[in-house]
């Protein structure tokens, strides 16, 4: 028995590992419904609001766990040996939109907000981090340092 695969089917196959290849890289997907933003830094250089004067470098990776039934937000640091840090007092639409208050006591994260899926200063003094997509974050890691400004 021969196994014939038409052009349909490879174009069928072909167009669902692309659709595939661009939700993963935009993370709109995860397996298990987290968020993660990428962190970048400056190197030799200054931010200039979004713009990094020196060369723009893979930072770390915040990743949160937002829970509605339990209105609570878990986070670490991914592969970090630092532990994972929770805020329980929390208001939590779904894993993009949520804003915590967090307690005397307890671990601080890159944020106490998300809104739309990226860190929110909730009014308090402006995030100092910079970051972003994740394809962008994967290219900087492996040392493609073609880009200078930050997604936010």
């Amino acid at each position: 028995m021969r196994l014939r695969i038409t052009a349909l089917q490879l174009t069928i196959g072909l167009a669902v590992i692309v659709v595939g290849v661009f939700i993963w890289a935009g993370d709109k997907i995860t397996l298990q419904g987290e968020r993660t933003i990428h962190t970048v830094e400056c190197l030799d250089g200054n931010w200039e609001g979004w713009r990094c004067t020196g060369v723009m470098v893979a930072g770390d990776r915040y990743r949160f766990r937002a829970s509605r039934s339990r209105q609570e937000v878990i986070f670490w640091i991914v592969g970090s040996t630092q532990p994972f840090g929770k805020y329980t007092n929390c208001v939590v639409k779904d894993r993009d939109n949520w804003k915590c208050n967090a307690s005397p006591g307890q671990p601080i994260a890159l944020t106490h907000a998300l809104i739309n899926g990226r860190p929110d200063s909730d009014g308090a003094e402006p995030l100092s981090i910079r970051a972003v997509r994740k394809w962008k974050w994967w290219l900087l890691r492996s040392g493609i340092h073609i880009f200078s400004t930050a997604d936010y």
